[in-house]
C-alpha cells in the first residue's frame, strides 16, 4: 500500500462502492458523466495504491491530479462536447485528449504490466501514421482532431460500450464478490466441498476442485483463486502425501475454471453481454453445461491419477460437521438465491439483482459461523470490502479502458475488417482451420494480457470471420472466451501454474504438464461447442443440450483416462481415439 494512510483508502473505496450502487438506482445518467467519473475513481488505485517507491508515489499523485482534471473537464462540459460529434476544437482540447489517453495507458501499465498498454500504444501509432503503411494494411489517414476526439469526447473510445459495462455491471458484481469474500462464504465453500467430496478417493483434490469452482465463480481471477483456496487445499493435499506436481496442478486447473463457472463468471462474461447483445441470463445458461463438462474432466482426471498414486480422502476428523456445513453454506447460498431469483423470478436486470444480493450479503457480514456478532470483526470485514472492491474495480476498469482504445482504433481505421479478411483467406474459407488460427491467436495474446482483454481483442478481429463462416454469434464469443483462458495453464506463460508451483515449491514445468492433462477440457470443450451446437442451447432446447452434454462427457472421460491412467499404451491410445470420435462425430 502506498504512503497514503489506510483510512483514506477505505474512504476512497467506500466512495467507489457508493457511486456505483447509486448509478443502479438513480435512473439515467449521461454516459459522458458516469464513465469519466468511473475512471476518476480508479485513478488513485491504479496510479498510487500500487506504487512501490517514493518516485512512483509522487509521479502517481501528479498523474492522478492531472487525470482528475481531465475527467472533470469531460463531466462538466459533457453537454457541449456531445454537440461536437467527436471532433476536437483547438489545441487545448487536443492536449486534454492526448493526456487522457496517456494516463489510461499508464494506469493499465501500473495495474497489469506492459503488454496491454503496448498493444494499445501501437494501435494509437497506427491510427496516427497508418496512412504511411504500404499495401492493404494502410489506411486513408485520419485528422488528429477527429481521431483523438472519437476516442475521448465521443462514445467510441474511452467512454464506449465496454466502459459502460465496467461501470454499470462489472463493478457491481465485483463489489458483490468482495462482500462475499469478506465474510464466511469462503469457509462455506470449503465446508460444502469437504462434506461432498472429502471421504472419496482423491478426496482432498476433489475438495480443491469444488471449492475452487465455487470461489472462482465470484472472484473471476485464476491467480486470486489459487492464492486464496490454495492456501488451504495445497497444504492439505501435500500433507496427505499427494505428489506436489499433482496438488499444484489440481489447484491451478480448478481455479482457472472459475472464470467460466456460472452464476457470476468473470468480467469477460459481462463484456460478452454488450458485444453479443444477448441478456446475461442467456449467456449464463449457455455456459452452464460447458462449465460442468470442464470440471467433470478434472474430476475424471483425478480418478485416473488415483490409479497411479495413493490419493486418500480427507481424514474424518478434518472434515466439517454437518452443523458447520449447513450454517456456513447459508452465507453464500442465501445471496446466490437472491441473485438468481432476481434474474429468473423477479425479472430484474443482473446488476439490480446483484444489488439486492449484495445488501443481503452485507447483512450477513455481521455474523460468523457460530452466528455470533462482534463489532470489531464486523468493522474489519467492511474495511476489507472497501479496500478490495476499490482496488478490484479500478484494476478491471483500467484494463477495460485500455482495451477500449484498441477497439476504438480498430473501428476508426477499418483494421479489424482487414484482419478478419486475412483470417478468412488464411483459413481458405473453411471453419475448422479458422477456429485453430483463432485459438492460436487467443493463446499468444492471452500469454501477456488478462483474459478479458485477450477475449475482447481477439473476438473483435476473429469474431466476424467465425460468424461469416457459419458460427452463431454466441458460439463464436464463447469459443474465443474459453481459448483466452488457455494461458492460465499452458506454457510458456501460465500464471495460475506459476503461483501454485511456487506455493508447493515444485518445478513449474512439471506442474504445467500435469495441469494440461487434468485441464484437457479447456482445450476440447470449446471445439465440442462447435461440433455439437446443441451444447449451449440448454435454455431453448434442454433435451438436446443434455443429450449433447452426455455425449461430450463420455468422450472427455475416455480422453482423460487415455491421457492419465496407467493402462498399456495401446489401450490409452484407443481410449483417446474413441473419446475424440464420441465428441466430434455426428455432432448433436
Amino acid at each position: 500500500m502506498s504512503a497514503i494512510s489506510r483510512p483514506i483508502w477505505i474512504i476512497l473505496g467506500a466512495i467507489s462502492i457508493a457511486f456505483h450502487l447509486w448509478l443502479i438506482f438513480s435512473g439515467l445518467v449521461p454516459n459522458l458523466v458516469s464513465r469519466p467519473i468511473h475512471m476518476a475513481l480508479a485513478l488513485p488505485w491504479a496510479l498510487i495504491f500500487v506504487a512501490k517507491t517514493r518516485a512512483q508515489n509522487i509521479s502517481g499523485a501528479i498523474l492522478t491530479v492531472i487525470g482528475l482534471i481531465g475527467c472533470g473537464w469531460i463531466v462538466f462540459n459533457h453537454a457541449s462536447l456531445a454537440d461536437q460529434y467527436g471532433f476536437l476544437m483547438g489545441n487545448t482540447q487536443i492536449a486534454i485528449a492526448a493526456v487522457l489517453l496517456g494516463i489510461v495507458l499508464e494506469m493499465a501499465r501500473r495495474a497489469i504490466g506492459w503488454p496491454l498498454p503496448m498493444v494499445a500504444g501501437i494501435a494509437l501509432l497506427y491510427a496516427l501514421f497508418g496512412e504511411y503503411v504500404p499495401g492493404e494494411f494502410g489506411h486513408a489517414g485520419l485528422p488528429v482532431e477527429s481521431m483523438l476526439g472519437t476516442l475521448t469526447i465521443a462514445e467510441g473510445g474511452l467512454w464506449g460500450s465496454l466502459t459502460g459495462v465496467s461501470v454499470s455491471i462489472v463493478a457491481i458484481f465485483v463489489i458483490f464478490g468482495a462482500v462475499l469474500n469478506a465474510g464466511e462464504a469462503g469457509q462455506g465453500f470449503m465446508n460444502v466441498a469437504g462434506a461432498a467430496a472429502g471421504r472419496l478417493k482423491g478426496g482432498a483434490a476433489k475438495v480443491s476442485v469444488i471449492s475452487s469452482a465455487l470461489f472462482g465463480s465470484i472472484s473471476g481471477s485464476a491467480s486470486a483463486n489459487v492464492a486464496s483456496t490454495g492456501a488451504i487445499t495445497l497444504p492439505a493435499m501435500t500433507r496427505l502425501g499427494y505428489p506436489k506436481r499433482l496438488a499444484a496442478a489440481v489447484e491451478a486447473v480448478a481455479s482457472s475454471g472459475g472464470q467460466i463457472m456460472p452464476p457470476l463468471m468473470g468480467a469477460g462474461a459481462f463484456v460478452m453481454v454488450e458485444l453479443t447483445g444477448r441478456p446475461y441470463v442467456d449467456i449464463m445458461v449457455a455456459a452452464t453445461l460447458p462449465a460442468f463438462l470442464y470440471f467433470l474432466a478434472v474430476w475424471v482426471g483425478i480418478n485416473a491419477f488415483a490409479m497411479r498414486f495413493d490419493l486418500p480422502g480427507v481424514p474424518k476428523e478434518d472434515r466439517p460437521t454437518m452443523r458447520a456445513v449447513i450454517i456456513t453454506s447459508c452465507f453464500f447460498l442465501v445471496p446466490f438465491t437472491i441473485l438468481l431469483w432476481g434474474m429468473f423470478g423477479g425479472g430484474y436486470t443482473p446488476q439490480y439483482s446483484a444489488c439486492l444480493a449484495l445488501v443481503v450479503g452485507a447483512a450477513l457480514l455481521l455474523l460468523d459461523g457460530n452466528l455470533s456478532f462482534d463489532l470489531a470483526r464486523t468493522k474489519d470485514r467492511f474495511t476489507d470490502v472497501c479496500l478490495n472492491a476499490g482496488r478490484q474495480v479500478a484494476m478491471i476498469g483500467s484494463i477495460i479502458l485500455c482495451a477500449s482504445i484498441v477497439i476504438g482504433v480498430l473501428g476508426l481505421t477499418g483494421l479489424g475488417v482487414k484482419i478478419t479478411s486475412l483470417l478468412l483467406s488464411g483459413s481458405g474459407g473453411m471453419l475448422w482451420p479458422a477456429l485453430l488460427l483463432t485459438a492460436l491467436a487467443c493463446l499468444i495474446l492471452g500469454m501477456e494480457v488478462p483474459t478479458t482483454a485477450a477475449y475482447v481483442i481477439c473476438v473483435s478481429v476473429a469474431g466476424p470471420a467465425l460468424i461469416e463462416l457459419g458460427l452463431d454469434p454466441l458460439q463464436a464469443h464463447l469459443f474465443v472466451f474459453w481459448f483466452a483462458l488457455l494461458s492460465t495453464i499452458t506454457p510458456p506463460v501460465c500464471g495460475a501454474v506459476f503461483i501454485a508451483a511456487g506455493m508447493v515449491e515444485e518445478n513449474w514445468l512439471k506442474v504445467a504438464g500435469t495441469a494440461m492433462a487434468l485441464g484437457i477440457g479447456l482445450y476440447i470443450v470449446p471445439l465440442a461447442m462447435v461440433a455439437n451446437v446443441s451444447l449451449i442451447d440448454l435454455g431453448s432446447e434442454p433435451v438436446w443440450a443434455i443429450a449433447a452434454g452426455l455425449k461430450v462427457a463420455v468422450g472427455l472421460t475416455a480422453i482423460s483416462y487415455g491421457l492419465i491412467s496407467p493402462r498399456p499404451l495401446i489401450v490409452r491410445i484407443g481410449l483417446a481415439l474413441a473419446g475424440a470420435i464420441a465428441i466430434f462425430a455426428a455432432g448433436i
